[in-house]
């Protein structure tokens, strides 16, 4: 198998594109920074995959700016940090901050030239807009939480993108997930009979940070570090330098 066998880059955005782990903990600062001992980066992230991934499943149809301001109440809660409620949607209006990854713009503009490129990410539409802005290409197409009415891991959200895709003409074959989670994306990708490449951000760091423990580790075909790697072993693939 090989990056060229493919017509289509479906993306998770989170965690992939867009570092949302720093953004999760600079915005979170204003919670944190009230505490009197310091909580390690990966409590702060675990603490917060935990909240997220149970929201999720319990308003599935909640939009991700609404459900993070939840998330951020939860936190202080668990934390016994007394917050407001304005304090609490600053934070899920925080994500148009959270910045991209260096390498990220600069490859999805190499791949575009060889791909479709379609989003598949647990967000609302105005958030994502916001961080579209940082990566620096046009999407052919974007599927957001708040379109299908679910988050990821769920089958609808893959499945609606798989639908989408067959009416324009592409079969699953065409088709490589893209992504870091191995949460969110590996394993629902597998049961829908998807190739994925493994972004693998967090290669030099223990746990899953911002995401759920996958249970089962799922199976992948391609394995990068970052969204550069994957852009330098498609141009190998062409031949180029």
């Amino acid at each position: 198998m090989k990056l060229t066998d493919f017509k289509v880059l479906t993306f998770d955005c989170y965690g992939t594109l867009i570092d949302w782990e720093t953004g999760m903990v600079e915005a979170l600062k204003p919670l944190t920074s009230r505490l009197g001992s310091e909580l390690t980066r990966d409590r702060i992230l675990e603490t917060h995959a935990y909240y997220e991934s149970t929201q999720q499943l319990l308003t599935p149809d909640m939009p991700y700016s609404r459900l993070l301001a939840t998330v951020y109440r939860r936190i202080a809660e668990e934390l016994g940090v007394s917050v407001t409620w304005d304090e609490c949607v600053a934070y899920g209006q925080s994500v148009g901050n959270w910045p991209a990854f260096e390498d990220t713009p600069a490859a999805l503009q190499y791949l575009k030239q060889h791909y479709k490129l379609c989003i598949l990410s647990n967000v609302d539409n105005a958030s994502f807009a916001l961080s579209n802005k940082r990566l620096g290409v046009e999407f052919d197409h974007i599927f957001t939480a708040e379109d299908i009415g679910s988050y990821k891991p769920a089958d609808k959200n893959f499945e609606f993108m798989i639908s989408q895709l067959a009416r324009l003409g592409y079969d699953r074959s065409d088709i490589l997930h893209t992504a870091e989670s191995m949460f969110h994306d590996h394993k629902p990708a597998n049961r829908h009979g998807l190739a994925s490449a493994w972004i693998h951000r967090r290669h030099d760091k223990e746990g899953f940070g911002a995401t759920m423990h996958p249970g089962d580790m799922p199976s992948y075909n391609f394995r990068f570090t970052s969204m550069g790697e994957m852009a330098k072993a498609h141009q190998k693939e062409l031949g180029q330098k």
